[in-house]
């Protein structure tokens, strides 16, 4: 379930509509694309994780297989990564608690961020039990959401509008199935892909189950499913049913015009829940993950030793209170500096996910070549290795060139690789200061 709220986020609910609006109907491909990439990804990450469980995951696997500089790189662009996903999350939510409720909005920013900072320094129990309950929801709303589609689209739903035929708004009144050509197919690519981060989070959990391989190898073997039901699976019905390039889905959510359109009342307060509950799951995972990142970075002595401090129950409470005050502080900076300021912040991170894919894929080149010659056989192993792996590193380099050739990416891509290389650089001189050998595992003992 938490393999299944990290794939389910806001991203999905409200900001599809960006690229449906830049692809059209085509934005289909466009997830497709990038969903491929990740179901690779995570066979990758599934084989080390089910070999080697680690809290510091990636960063860790980085550590062992590329170096010091390697592990200490990946690991800290990903704790920032989620770092900034705390004040977009608690924002967003602050957002529709201000609407239903009144109040300002940092007041409900402050206080769903509060309330669930105490609940991962409780334990990490709480976190997965509220991971669960956040999952549920989802999928039921994106199941029916599914379902009552369908209804309209086949023109069995009572009531529903969908201008007098069952299905489709993918013909040729908006322009057919590639109204802007195939490049912005590939533009729509770079707008989906990040939408995906937040499956790998259940490499970084598992190594606080009770059987890690069981776990990880579940959710990395139905992660082809999901991705097919979950993504594309809604979006062709929002494409099916919505034209792509109307005024109603530019303004509002995907989902939420979609409903609208086919007759559904209370169809904003319906999405304002669902929405609400995806800020929350993604607000929850973005302190656990950041925490879990610094706990394994201080433990390797890659971050202060303060920040391996646990509790009683197993939980590195200085993590969590850190990351959640960094995250704090990005809120205080959005209100205190020129919104282009923290607009520039959250650029920082617009590459950081193919940094990461491409730090995953090349650890497991290495981790992969020692399970052979070990002669283990770890619960998930990558699909014709090595090829795959080095498909992957290639998509990923071409992805990144098409960041620089389409304009509304080039910041971003700019910004992401400057941090990329500051961190790099420090990790390197790090390295050569003070060189160590292959770190401990890092297990939190909950």
């Amino acid at each position: 379930m938490i393999s299944i709220a990290g794939v389910i986020g806001a991203g999905l609910f409200v900001g599809s509509k960006t690229a449906i609006a830049e692809a059209g109907p085509g934005v289909l491909l466009s997830y497709a694309f990038a969903g491929v990439l990740v179901v690779l990804v995570m066979r990758m990450l599934g084989e080390m994780a089910t070999a080697h469980p680690d809290t510091g995951s990636f960063s860790t696997y980085a550590d062992r297989a590329l170096g010091r500089w390697a592990g200490f790189s990946v690991g800290w662009l990903y704790w920032w990564f989620w770092v900034l996903v705390i004040p977009v999350e608690a924002t967003a939510a602050a957002e529709i608690m201000s609407h239903w409720i009144g109040a300002p909005q940092w007041i409900w920013a402050l206080l769903v961020t509060l309330a669930l900072t105490a609940s991962n320094l409780a334990s990490v129990g709480n976190y997965g039990e509220f991971e669960f309950w956040f999952a549920s929801i989802k999928v039921v709303a994106i199941v029916g959401f599914i379902a009552v589609g369908a209804l309209a689209i086949f023109g069995v739903l009572p009531g529903s509008d969908v201008s007098g035929t069952p299905g489709f708004s993918l013909g040729g009144e908006a322009g057919g199935f590639l109204p802007n050509g195939f490049s912005a197919v590939l533009a729509g690519m770079l707008l989906t892909m990040f939408s995906f981060m937040g499956t790998e989070i259940v490499t970084i959990a598992a190594a606080e189950s009770s059987d890690p391989e069981k776990g990880v190898r579940r959710a990395v073997n139905s992660v082809i499913g999901r991705i097919g039901l979950f993504y594309i699976g809604s979006i062709l019905v929002v494409v099916a049913l919505v034209p792509w390039n109307s005024a109603e889905l530019a303004e509002g959510g995907s989902f939420q015009t979609t409903l609208e359109t086919i007759g559904i009342p209370g169809a904003a307060t319906i999405m304002d829940i669902v929405i609400l509950t995806a800020v929350a799951s993604c607000l929850n995972s973005a302190l656990y993950t950041a925490s879990r990142m610094a706990f394994s970075l201080s433990r390797r002595g890659d971050g202060p030793a303060w920040l391996s401090k646990v509790s009683g129950r197993g939980v590195p409470y200085p993590a969590i209170l850190a990351s959640t005050a960094v995250g704090f502080l990005a809120v205080v900076g959005n209100y205190l500096l020129p919104d282009k300021i923290f607009e520039y912040l959250l650029a920082t991170s617009g590459a950081l996910a193919l940094v990461i894919y491409a730090f995953i894929a090349a650890s497991q080149v290495f981790v992969r070549r020692e399970l052979d010659a070990a002669g283990e056989r770890p619960a998930v192993r990558m699909w014709l290795f090595p090829w795959l792996t080095y498909a992957s590193l290639a998509f990923i380099a071409t992805v990144l060139v098409l960041m620089v050739v389409l304009p509304g990416q080039r910041v971003q891509l700019l910004l992401s690789m400057v941090l990329t290389a500051a961190v790099v650089a420090v990790g390197v001189v790090r390295q050569r200061r003070s060189p160590r050998g292959a770190p401990a595992r890092d297990r939190l003992d909950a």
